[in-house]
């Protein structure tokens, strides 16, 4: 089976629309969100209707910290994030509040983990920057590959016999063995704010039965969601990072 993973969507239409049509077109079954469906861009509305409807079909959801903020104002978020989630706060519905408060924050499913951030804790929405945050992961949890997103960069890291921790940045959509007998974390770049330096929407491809995964970047409608960041009067910033990924 075929599984499309996506993270960090954060309200941003027409890449999450771009996205979920490239990956049917390359032969996903499953979809699984990582989280982070809101926050920053100015579609939530269509974002969170849009994965309450692949969660029906039998997609997979987790719940990421921008979506919790949504229920829980008290949660911590810098300048322009806290107006963005103020503003998407008002802007949905107490149905879309609901389907965001009730996600999971963590999925396992068969020897998969999906996960928002850090899986040790994922309550607390733990970055993976490095090696020793992944280490953290590995040594907290028993999945044998976990996927992840919240850092807007893709990575992979791998666990040998040894316990030693490897890193590899991905580049290019070849795909990558991660079968056993070492445990793999994958971090899925964002769909909606990407932050690798590369202003297409990240995601990945996960073909079950060859153990393999393929990271992929998609171009999309750029100038339409900055024009929908600044129709809804968000701060500029949200709309002119999106042209540098970063």
């Amino acid at each position: 089976m075929k599984i499309a993973i996506l993270s960090d969507v954060h309200g941003n239409r027409q890449a999450f629309g771009t996205v979920l049509a490239d990956a049917l077109g390359r032969g996903a079954e499953r979809f699984v969100i990582l989280g982070d469906i809101v926050g920053y861009g100015g579609d939530p509305v269509w974002c969170v209707e849009t994965c309450m409807d692949l969660v029906a079909k039998g997609a997979i959801a987790v719940r990421g910290n921008h979506d919790q903020a949504i229920g829980d104002p008290s949660y911590s978020m810098n300048s322009s994030a806290g107006i963005a989630i103020d503003w998407t706060r008002l802007t949905l519905e107490p149905r879309h509040r609901d389907f965001l408060a009730r996600l999971p924050v963590s999925v396992t499913d068969d020897d998969r983990l999906y996960v928002h951030a850090e899986g040790s804790a994922p309550a607390r929405f733990t970055y993976v920057n490095d090696r020793g945050d992944a280490d953290s992961h590995f040594r907290g949890c028993a999945a044998r590959l976990s996927f992840c997103g919240h850092v807007h960069a893709p990575a992979l890291y791998g666990l040998g016999a040894g316990g030693k921790v490897t890193t590899f940045i991905p580049n290019s959509d070849i795909g990558i063995p991660v079968g056993p007998p070492r445990r793999w974390l994958a971090v899925i770049g964002s769909v909606g704010q990407p932050r690798d330096g590369n202003p297409a929407a990240a995601w990945a491809l996960y073909d079950t039965q060859a153990c393999e995964l393929s990271f992929r970047w998609t171009a999309y409608d750029i100038d339409g969601a900055a024009s929908a960041i600044r129709a809804a009067s968000l701060p500029e910033s949200l709309a002119t990072r999106l042209y540098r990924g970063r």
